[in-house]
């Protein structure tokens, strides 16, 4: 992303040397290592927070993958039963002689 070479950060350090001065200069660098070091804490952070949040999707997924295949697998044990059903001995038909005959008739 940001090249900077040795000869960069020399010219830089001579900058600021002539700008602040040599009194104010370790001061400016502590503060600037403060803030650089909040920065790096605070994205470690958010990217520890992201990660979790990640993390917990695909949990979350996982868990309703788990639902999903419970209930296919209920389904198929039905439909196993239903074709056992179907496929046991036939039940004894009845032919029309045998219903009885029911006429609304005194």
């Amino acid at each position: 992303m940001f090249e900077v070479g040795f000869g960069e950060i020399v010219l830089l350090f001579i900058v600021a040397l002539l700008v602040l001065g040599p009194e104010r200069l370790p001061q400016v660098i502590r503060t600037a290592a403060l803030w650089i070091g909040r920065f790096k804490r605070g994205y470690q952070n958010i990217r520890a927070d992201i990660e979790r949040e990640i993390g917990a999707d695909d949990i979350r997924r996982q868990l309703h993958n788990e639902e999903v295949m419970a209930r296919l697998k209920a389904s198929g044990q039905e439909l196993q039963q239903i074709a056992d059903e179907l496929q046991g001995p036939p039940a004894p038909a009845t032919t029309p002689e045998e219903k009885p005959h029911n006429d609304n008739k005194p």
